[in-house]
């Protein structure tokens, strides 16, 4: 598929446009993709700090980041993971806060976290307040996200397309909570994102299934040439694609590093956490994995 965006440059210093707003460049963001259901266990906030600490090592100038999942999709809507109160029936709240203690440890380090959902049916500009009244006071927070495969699509993951409409009122959701937020979208699909809104959004791909790192920086690179000069990101650590880049002598770096030399509006850099243990095992002071069935069994 060809592709054609035009790119305006503006003579200044460490700035760009799209569309109409011109934005400060940033540094890169690097470090990893956070879910309930993503590792076996949760080895605690210090492993999280520490794991997008090491990832950020890896890339000179950049800075800890993560997209933190805080709503999972639950039958036609989304489960998230602190107390709400609601009264629509497809937004469903936990018993406990789940995201404050780490929140709290990354504002005091400087990371940026984007907070997201899996929205389902559930309403997105209604998921906005929720999760933004609830923790825009922590400076880390940046923005917020919707994972568009699981856009009014439960059974499969391929999600509707995200109309300019659409995107530009989501945008407009979540700047009432913060002027200097902004909004991911993420999906594999080009044409799952708005077509031609730019403005205030970051683009995430997280395609995977690919035979080898020359095949997944092919297609990343593809999906960044889409929406420059936007910013995009990318997700990858996959287990399908565990065959290769396991074989790699730094996988996170590695990976990272070529994204980085085929796609310059490459802004975010994310290890999912499908794999996180591996990659970054947990040490002496994490939490350990819960016990087994038999070691909870009297001897």
């Amino acid at each position: 598929m060809v592709v054609a965006f035009f790119c305006v440059v503006v003579v200044a210093a460490g700035c760009a446009t799209v569309g109409e707003e011109a934005v400060a460049e940033r540094p890169v963001g690097a470090g990893f993709r956070y879910s309930a259901y993503g590792p076996d266990y949760d080895p605690g906030p210090q492993y999280w700090l520490r794991v997008g600490q090491e990832m950020a090592a890896r890339f000179p100038d950049s800075v800890g980041e993560t997209v933190w999942i805080v709503g999972r999709l639950k039958d036609d809507g989304t489960l998230l993971n602190f107390p709400v109160e609601s009264d629509h029936p497809l937004i469903l709240g936990s018993e406990k806060d789940e995201n404050e203690t780490v929140l709290d440890l990354f504002d005091r380090h400087g990371f940026r976290v984007w907070l997201q959902i899996e929205p389902g049916h559930a309403p997105v500009e209604e998921l906005i307040d929720i999760v933004l009244g609830r923790y825009k006071h922590h400076p880390s927070v940046v923005g917020f996200g919707v994972d568009v495969e699981w856009y009014e699509s439960t059974e499969k993951p391929e999600g509707r397309p995200v109309t300019d409409a659409e995107a530009r009122a989501w945008l407009e959701a979540v700047r009432k909570h913060d002027p200097e937020y902004r909004l991911f979208l993420k999906h594999w699909l080009i044409e799952k994102m708005p077509p031609t809104m730019r403005e205030g959004l970051l683009f995430i791909d997280d395609s995977q299934i690919l035979p080898s790192l020359d095949a997944m920086v092919d297609e990343f690179a593809e999906w960044g040439r889409a929406f420059a000069p936007a910013p995009v990101g990318f997700q990858y650590g996959y287990p399908s694609d565990r065959p290769w880049w396991s074989k790699l002598d730094d996988p996170p770096g590695d990976v990272g590093r070529a994204i980085l030399d085929r796609v310059p509006n490459t802004e975010g850099l994310y290890w999912v956490d499908f794999t996180v243990l591996d990659l970054f095992p947990p040490g002496p002071g994490d939490n350990p994995p819960p016990a087994s069935a038999d070691e909870r069994e009297p001897q």
